[in-house]
């Protein structure tokens, strides 16, 4: 043994943490639940593989910090999509994990008090419970994959899932995204270039062998069958938006020219709407605007969206917080988002009509 410390010098604390099988059998999930999940998935593989002519709209708050407000926020959302389920397919935005470009709150899992405690075990037990109870409204979930530990204990609670542009870049996620069980998404890089994306989807779709955790939280080496429904989300860049027409015919090209499927999302907030939250309906209505045109390859959009419009800052007392307001990226109102929802629904009600016709005409 040496006889000066050489390990961990700038390790303050450890604490060993309740392993993914821990945590799931102290949140039962029922089979139905596990069933909707499976069937949500495919649904939403469907539309990535254009045999389902609906439009995916992932929506929802920036992140989580109210369990209440999400669970509020997905009974109307669940009450929408009843109405446009013939046109949009609606997955709800689960977002417990904000990746931060210095310091700042890191979500419900790292800190569910908001106040620096990062009770870890708490947020997990919380965002474990909260997933099953949107599913049990009939919601799909979509989460965005930050720590690459955190999927052993929720992922199979999630419909789609995102890799952001601060990550896209990253070996970790992309070994990781290669073994999600969901569809995933993988956004553009934050200069707005499409090379970092397209290089993480060739990597994704192949298989990988990575260290990480297994059920009973023992170290293993992993080895992945690669993701075959991973696709592009455009979110802008540092040059600006990137979801016109131009911007779309030359993502189109560059998936083609790398063998990929010219599969698009749209997220209509962050670098597209210029970090104004006010501006994503004019991103949507443009996005589906092309689509009436005839586009084939966009199948989706982002949308951050809750109780209340914009967003605030977390306080020393989180019992001033305003609620249904975000405490990260800022948002459009429910009422914005419910307008915006039904006039897409309205406007591409024709489109997909018109897709599906065709489908069935194709078919043998």
């Amino acid at each position: 043994m040496p006889t000066i410390q050489i390990d961990n010098i700038n390790v303050k604390n450890q604490r060993i943490l309740i392993s993914p099988a821990e945590l799931k059998a102290r949140v039962t999930i029922s089979d139905d639940l596990f069933e909707f999940v499976a069937q949500s998935r495919l649904q939403i593989e469907r539309v990535l593989d254009r045999d389902d002519p609906r439009i995916i709209v992932v929506l929802g708050p920036c992140s989580i910090h109210d369990v209440d407000a999400a669970l509020d926020y997905a009974g109307r959302l669940k009450a929408l999509s009843e109405t446009v389920s013939d046109t949009l397919l609606l997955v709800m935005r689960v977002y417990f994990e904000k990746p931060r470009t210095t310091v700042g709150w890191k979500g419900l899992i790292n800190d569910p008090f908001l106040n620096d405690t990062f009770e870890i075990e708490v947020g997990l037990q919380r965002g474990r419970q909260l997933l099953g109870d949107v599913l049990a409204l009939g919601l799909p979930t979509a989460t965005e994959a930050l720590d690459p530990i955190t999927p052993q204990y929720l992922h199979d609670l999630i419909c789609w899932s995102a890799i952001g542009a601060r990550t896209t870049e990253s070996q970790t996620h992309r070994e990781m995204a290669s073994g999600l069980s969901s569809p995933v998404g993988i956004k553009n890089g934050t200069d707005g270039g499409l090379d970092v994306a397209i290089n993480a989807l060739q990597s994704v779709s192949k298989s990988h062998r990575f260290l990480g955790i297994n059920s009973d939280g023992k170290v293993s080496v992993f080895e992945t069958h690669g993701n075959s429904h991973g696709h592009i989300v455009l979110r802008g860049g540092n040059s600006g938006p990137n979801y016109a027409s131009p911007h779309i015919a030359a993502c189109e090209e560059a998936l083609l020219k790398a063998g990929l499927s010219t599969t698009i999302m749209v997220d209509c907030s962050h670098a597209n709407s210029q970090k104004d939250p006010s501006r994503q309906p004019a991103v949507a209505r443009d996005v589906a605007a092309q689509i009436v045109a005839g586009n084939r390859s966009i199948v989706g959009l982002m949308l951050e969206s809750n109780l209340e419009a914009g967003s605030q800052s977390i306080s020393t007392d989180a019992s001033n917080l305003r609620y249904g307001v975000s405490v990260t990226d800022g948002c459009i109102s429910w009422a914005s988002t419910e307008a915006l929802i039904e006039e897409l629904a309205e406007t591409l009600r024709r489109s997909v009509k018109e897709r599906r016709c065709a489908s069935t005409d194709r078919a043998p």
